[in-house]
């Protein structure tokens, strides 16, 4: 069976405690003045693409973005992503490992689970030079290692999530009163659902996993994504299929079995109920 293919996290400077956690980088200097074009794949890393200055189209999910000036996208491990950037293209490209933010700071993983709800943020200008500030001074901090530069760098990752969350609230609505207990369990089920999708599809065997009710689940999803708990199982269990079917040449039985469904005809009935089309038709059309 064919696999979408995982970048794994890109070996940065000659830095033990680093080079497996973190990096950031100069756009202009990855592209070095040519045009960057890659295929669909994975990362098993977050992934944080910051322009100034771009063009070109970035893909996420099989939801395509225009590249415009004063943007970031955010990507959490497991996103299928295509990213085409024109040369001349200007900003940062931040990675890291989920264990290299949280070291630093508990409540960043609050954050950053607030924020991975969207891939793509634009910016005003004023918001725009706070942000690129806090890069600039992260990738001088790499770049020149002076001690205790990782502390800084964590820090500036932590300080860079909050603006981030103050930008995207002043857009929406504010945010809800006691959120932090809702928040850690949501990211919780979201977690869970990621790792159990083939075997866990319905609500009690999450329920069960949380200590929580049913009530109590639903009660947190809609709240903090208008969304059942069923809702978003299915969602990832589409997602999933759809990565599959148009990131490899997998014959729809090979995907069921994958999703962890024994009988293709069940799945082949559940994605059609749901996306309109058979998982083949979908394929097809999505060329």
């Amino acid at each position: 069976m064919e696999n979408i293919p995982i970048r794994q996290f890109p070996d940065a400077p000659k830095e033990p405690q680093l080079s497996d956690r973190f990096s950031i980088r100069a756009v202009e200097e990855l592209l070095l003045g040519k045009d960057l074009n890659e295929e669909l794949h994975r990362h098993d890393f977050y992934l944080l693409l910051v322009l100034e200055k771009g063009a070109g189209t970035h893909e996420i999910d099989f939801i395509s973005y225009e590249i415009k000036n004063h943007c970031l996208f955010l990507l959490r491990p497991g996103q299928v992503h295509q990213l085409q950037l024109k040369a001349g293209s200007t900003g940062y490209l931040l990675q890291f490992k989920t264990d290299f933010l949280y070291s630093h700071n508990s409540a960043s993983q609050n954050h950053l689970t607030k924020l991975i709800q969207f891939s793509f943020y634009p910016f005003e200008d004023t918001g725009f030079i706070k942000i690129a500030s806090l890069l600039a001074e992260s990738l001088k901090e790499y770049k020149e290692k002076v001690k205790g530069y990782q502390e800084v760098l964590k820090a500036n990752l932590s300080i860079l999530l909050i603006e981030l969350l103050r930008q995207r609230q002043d857009k929406t609505t504010p945010t809800v009163t006691g959120a932090p207990y809702a928040q850690e369990k949501l990211e919780a089920f979201l977690a869970l659902i990621e790792s159990h999708y083939t075997t866990h599809k319905q609500v009690a065997q999450y329920t069960e996993l949380l200590h929580l009710s049913s009530y109590q689940l639903s009660a947190i999803t809609k709240t903090l994504l208008n969304k059942t708990p069923s809702e978003i199982i299915t969602e990832y269990i589409l997602l999933e299929a759809k990565r599959q079917l148009l990131a490899t040449s997998n014959q729809v039985s090979q995907i069921a079995y994958h999703l962890g469904y024994e009988d293709a005809s069940y799945f082949i009935r559940f994605f059609k109920k749901h996306m309109g089309s058979s998982p083949e038709a979908f394929r097809q059309n999505s060329k």
